[in-house]
């Protein structure tokens, strides 16, 4: 860049300067996704690092944009784990595509508000398009609506309250607080459910002791007659069940609740259905995987997240409803100075949750699914499916290990467990070992427990990750293990 005069103290920054160091952000940013493994992938700095490298205090005058970047080099990437590497294995990978990202820096540079129809008709109108496009991409019959929120915990609390205002105790008017006419309202889902179900019953004002987890069997799956004891139980004990959950890639191991079960028996309670698919539920993408959705089409609301698994960039979580107008119900309100005149057939998107402004998200997605087609989505779902089930056949052929949960997807549940070792002493074996791995910063793992038994997670999912990344991370494991 060449010599810059000293910041304007109105109006925005020279275009010329925020062209160069845009031109310079795009490069680095291709050079980074096109050798994605470059860095480690787990940020290796202490905490207090970061801050501690830059200033305390706010610049009394502007800086040059080539300063942040700089800083944003020496700074900044040290203390950034990864996500975009491909040897990012731990919780749920995900990954930001090139087209993701694309629309990502038009959304930013639009900064539009799509609260009302109004304020930005493409905003409604193609997010709209596009949940329908994705609606169609799943396989899901014709009455969906959808949502875009920012992620699964929004979208799960967004259900659980239309699904209080379902029962028809006019919560949204009188409140839960010191009324004797409503009886405890309770919540069931599986005992391996994410826990954004227990934040959302806690912050509907429900109490934590009533989200009611149901045992699974031996395939970690939602018991359905536990599901109707639980239900039957607690009619007769006064309790008013509003609402089942059940999962389709369960957080810990992705196990698959039996929908069309916990569908008709949570019909016979009246309750509210919402589907956490928020991972496994795209790999309905994949035409031999479609059963993976069977019987969704019998609730009230699911939820998708592309930001895991579609190669969206952060944060995009879908929430489809056959039932919008109770979710409208349940939120929708109109101050005199948002009153427009426009036509009724129109959509105001701040309708349907707590927020008023609205990111354009929908952008993004749109692109990434016009970039890749059904066809291509679903090849890249169904090759991260094949790479977890050779690198389980790995693990199940060598001594030593064993795989502790069913691979359904793109997860792998396994550990180390020599022959004689008790459970502490594998808990100690296996911790220590995905530590030495991810120190090493080549791949990154994270764990879980399965009935109390310390588990391995490899789960596979950036767009970047393929056959040579998992190879190293069974390599990387092995010795680790003989050391």
């Amino acid at each position: 860049m060449t010599d810059r005069s000293p910041a304007p103290l109105t109006g925005d920054l020279p275009a010329a300067d925020f062209r160069a160091a845009a031109h310079a952000a795009v490069d680095w940013i291709a050079d980074y996704l096109e050798n994605p493994a470059a860095n480690p992938v787990r940020s290796r700095v202490q905490p207090g690092d970061v801050r501690n490298a830059l200033p305390a205090s706010p610049p009394i005058h502007g800086e040059p944009l080539e300063a942040m970047l700089s800083d944003f080099h020496s700074t900044i990437l040290p203390g950034i784990t990864h996500w975009n590497h491909p040897g990012f294995f731990a919780y749920f990978a995900n990954s930001a595509s090139y087209p993701g990202i694309l629309g990502e820096l038009l959304t930013a540079g639009l900064n539009v508000n799509g609260m009302l129809w109004i304020t930005s008709p493409a905003v409604t109108e193609l997010e709209e398009l596009t949940l329908d496009w994705l609606r169609q991409l799943l396989g899901l019959a014709e009455g969906w609506t959808g949502q875009i929120t920012d992620t699964a915990s929004v979208s799960t609390f967004y259900a659980l309250a239309a699904a209080r205002e379902r029962a028809g105790l006019d919560v949204r008017t009188k409140g839960l607080s010191a009324r004797a006419d409503v009886p405890r309202l309770r919540v069931y889902c599986s005992e391996h459910a994410h826990s954004s179900i227990d934040k959302a019953v806690m912050a509907l004002g429900l109490g934590h002791e009533n989200c009611v987890k149901i045992a699974v069997d031996e395939q970690f799956r939602m018991r359905p007659d536990a599901l109707e004891a639980a239900l039957a139980a607690d009619v007769a004990a006064g309790y008013r069940p509003i609402a089942v959950v059940p999962c389709v890639g369960t957080t810990s191991i992705t196990s698959i609740d039996p929908v069309p079960e916990v569908v008709r028996i949570a019909r016979r309670y009246n309750c509210w259905v919402h589907v956490d698919a928020a991972y496994g539920g795209v790999a309905a993408i994949v035409p031999e995987l479609r059963y993976l959705l069977d019987g969704v089409d019998g609730a009230d609301s699911l939820v998708v997240n592309p930001h895991k698994w579609l190669f969206t960039p952060m944060d995009c979580s879908v929430l489809f409803t056959r039932d919008p107008a109770t979710l409208r119900q349940a939120f929708a309100l109109l101050p005199e100075y948002l009153v427009t005149r426009t036509p009724n057939e129109t959509t105001n998107l701040m309708d349907y949750g707590i927020q008023l402004g609205r990111r354009f998200r929908a952008l993004k997605l749109w692109m990434v699914m016009r970039a890749y087609g059904a066809e291509g989505l679903a090849e890249r779902i169904r090759h991260h499916c094949e790479l977890a089930r050779d690198f389980a056949g790995m693990v199940h052929f060598e001594g030593g290990w064993e795989i502790t949960a069913p691979v359904t997807l793109s997860l792998v549940c396994f550990r180390y467990a020599p022959d004689g070792a008790d459970e502490d002493t594998i808990a100690s074996l296996n911790a220590a070992i995905m530590e030495r791995v991810n120190t090493r910063g080549h791949v990154y793992l994270s764990h879980t427990k399965l009935d109390g038994r310390y588990t391995l997670r490899l789960a596979i999912g950036n767009i970047r990750t393929d056959r040579e990344h998992v190879e190293l991370a069974w390599r990387e494991l092995r010795e680790a293990a003989r050391q």
